[in-house]
């Protein structure tokens, strides 16, 4: 195993050069296999798990959704709050900024980028917890699309460009992670479900993420500072397939709902709040609840 990830990583140097010494020896970081097997064995998760639950009776995982969603809301509003007081502190600039140019303020924000990179390997628990709801109509290709790649690029991240230009996706990113698990928290209590009404700015306010992020990775190939052009032409690529992605899931989520919901009220029908009355969530409103996009 040490011959082959030294094979490995030598290939993998040759092709994206030296790699940053300030993340030498972390944890996950100097071998890329432990990652790209992560993402394997959630990927199997994702196949035979629905074949698993099959002929079983879905799971509840209501207390440790609500400890789940609330930890990852805490470690969210951790990562924004340093990932911003480092940036100001460093005096970064949002149009271009080098990987080696505010001192001990590209340490912190590496620092808070691993947590970043961790917490994607965390997140793969929200497809766990729909197999085990059987929630299989929420495991769409955007869900998984964007749990599996968003590990390994931020292994590559965190070994080439931790600090400098990163910055900008995950501390927006941070911020949305905490509206969105305090959300899904607060869902997990059925007497929360009849308040909360906010979902669809969540996936908003991703949109804007997204588009935000490729205008200010666009600003570096404009007004170039020695951040890896490489590194910002994949990102505006990436951003893009989002995009298109997270457009495609509103337009289906929200717009044709919409449409559907003002049917039901012609026709006469009674619509609950939130697909739920009375904090309980009928089965027939459970059919047709509203795919989650993270």
């Amino acid at each position: 195993m040490e011959a082959f990830n030294h094979r490995l990583n030598t290939y993998i140097d040759s092709w994206m050069g030296p790699r940053d010494p300030r993340v030498r020896g972390w944890f996950l970081l100097d071998d890329y296999p432990p990652t790209f097997v992560c993402t394997i064995l959630y990927l199997l998760m994702v196949w035979m798990g629905p074949k698993y639950m099959k002929d079983r009776q879905p799971y509840s995982c209501r207390r440790i959704l609500v400890v789940y969603n609330l930890a990852l809301t805490l470690l969210s509003l951790y990562m924004f709050y340093e990932l911003v007081t480092a940036v100001w502190q460093g005096g970064y600039n949002f149009f271009c900024q080098d990987t080696r140019s505010a001192g001990a303020a590209d340490d912190k924000i590496i620092h808070v980028l691993w947590w970043y990179y961790f917490s994607k390997l965390i997140e793969f628990m929200d497809t766990f917890f729909f197999i085990l709801r059987k929630n299989n109509h929420q495991i769409t290709f955007l869900h998984v699309y964007h749990h599996a790649t968003m590990l390994n690029i931020w292994w590559f991240v965190m070994n080439w460009v931790p600090c400098g230009h990163s910055y900008f996706g995950a501390t927006f990113n941070s911020f949305i992670h905490v509206l969105m698990y305090s959300y899904y928290g607060l869902s997990a209590i059925p007497a929360m479900r009849p308040y909360l009404w906010w979902k669809k700015y969540i996936t908003q306010g991703q949109l804007v993420q997204f588009v935000l992020t490729m205008i200010q990775t666009s600003c570096a190939v404009v007004w170039p500072c020695g951040f890896p052009m490489g590194w910002l032409y994949f990102q505006i690529s990436y951003m893009i397939t989002l995009i298109v992605l997270f457009v495609n899931f509103y337009i289906k989520t929200y717009k044709k709902h919409g449409a559907s919901r003002k049917k039901d009220y012609r026709n006469g029908a009674v619509a609950s709040v939130n697909g739920h009355t009375n904090g309980t969530a009928p089965a027939e409103t459970v059919k047709h609840r509203k795919p989650r996009a993270d």
